[in-house]
C-alpha cells in the first residue's frame, strides 16, 4: 500500500491517479474525504496523530506533502514519527528547488531542511524531490487573460526552470515503486528557464493573440494578498519568493527528470497547448 499525504493538492492527486492506473494500491490521505483522487481514502490531519497513525496503517511507501509555512517542520516531523511507527520502508518527500542553498532560517529554501534530515535519519529508504515552479501556477492569469488585460507581473526578468507538474507526478511514482533511487535527491526542473515575460509571449503564441504584462512592486502584490484575507505568513513566502527570482532567479536547470524517466522534462509550450482551454 502507497500512502499518498496531500492528495487533493495538485501533486498529491495527479500522483495518486498514475498509480491507481498502473494497478499500485494507493491510500489518499485528506482532510475531505469527497476530493479524494481515487482508491482507498482515508481522512487524516498532520496535527491530529491518532489520525495519522490510522493512515498508515499497512502502508509500505509513502509520499510526503506537507505544504509551505510556520508548521513545515512540526508537520514533517509528525508525518515521519507516524511512518516510522507503521514500519513504513520507503519515504518520498516533496521539497522545493534551491532547498538547503542557505543556512538563514528566516529563508524559505532553509524551511524544508529539517524535514530532509530528519528523514535521512530514520532510518527508513527515502528520495528527496526538489520541484521549481509549476507551470500550473500559470491558471491564476486565466482570468487576466480573458478579461483582456494584462497579466501582472511581480519578478521582472528574473527567469526560473519551470517545470510541468505531470512531470514532477510521474517521477513521484517512479521513485516510490521502485527502490532504483534510494538515497538520492532529485532537482526537478524543466528544459528552459522562463521569465514571466517569456511565459506570457509563450502563452500569447498558443492563444495566438497578442497579451501583456504589467509590472506590480512586490510589496504591492503582498499587501493586496494580505487584503484578500490571505495568510500572513502564506503572503511572506510570496513576497520572499519573488524577490528571490526578480533578484537572482533560479540560475540552474537540471536534467533529473530525464535521469528518472529516460525521456527529457515537458516543455512550457507543451503544458500551455494542453490547458489551453483555461485561458479561453
Amino acid at each position: 500500500m502507497i500512502l499518498i499525504t496531500g492528495a487533493t493538492g495538485t501533486i498529491g492527486s495527479l500522483t495518486a491517479r498514475l498509480l491507481i492506473e498502473r494497478g499500485e494500491a494507493v491510500r489518499s490521505m485528506t482532510r475531505d474525504l469527497s476530493r479524494a483522487p481515487g482508491g482507498e481514502a482515508v481522512q487524516a490531519d498532520f496535527e491530529d496523530p491518532r489520525s495519522l497513525r490510522q493512515a498508515f496503517e499497512g502502508v509500505s511507501a509513502a509520499l510526503l506533502l506537507t505544504g509551505f509555512g510556520q508548521k513545515l517542520k512540526e508537520h514533517d516531523q509528525a508525518m515521519i514519527e507516524a511512518a516510522r511507527a507503521a514500519g513504513v520502508k520507503k519515504v518520498v518527500k516533496l521539497s522545493a528547488v534551491g532547498t538547503g542553498d542557505t543556512d538563514d532560517p528566516g529563508d524559505v529554501r532553509s524551511w524544508h531542511v529539517p524535514g530532509e534530515e530528519a528523514i535521512k535519519a530514520s532510518g527508513m529508504s527515502w528520495t528527496m524531490l526538489r520541484p521549481a515552479g509549476f507551470a500550473s501556477n500559470s491558471l491564476g492569469w486565466a482570468e487576466a487573460v480573458k478579461a483582456g488585460g494584462p497579466i501582472p507581473n511581480f519578478t521582472g526578468d528574473g527567469a526560473q526552470p519551470i517545470i510541468d507538474p505531470r512531470d514532477i507526478a510521474a517521477v513521484a511514482a517512479a521513485v516510490l515503486t521502485t527502490s532504483t533511487h534510494d538515497s538520492r535527491t532529485y532537482e526537478l526542473t524543466g528544459p528552459e528557464l522562463l521569465s514571466v515575460p517569456a511565459q506570457v509571449a509563450i502563452l500569447a503564441e498558443v492563444l495566438g493573440r497578442p497579451l501583456a504584462t504589467v509590472e506590480i512592486p512586490i510589496e504591492t502584490a503582498k499587501e493586496q494578498m494580505l487584503a484578500s484575507g490571505a495568510d500572513p505568513t502564506l503572503a511572506e513566502v510570496a513576497a520572499t519568493g519573488w524577490t528571490m527570482l526578480k533578484e537572482v532567479g533560479w540560475p540552474r536547470v537540471s536534467d533529473d527528470v530525464r535521469s528518472v524517466l529516460g525521456r527529457p522534462a515537458a516543455s512550457y509550450e507543451s503544458w500551455v497547448r494542453d490547458h489551453r482551454a483555461a485561458f479561453s
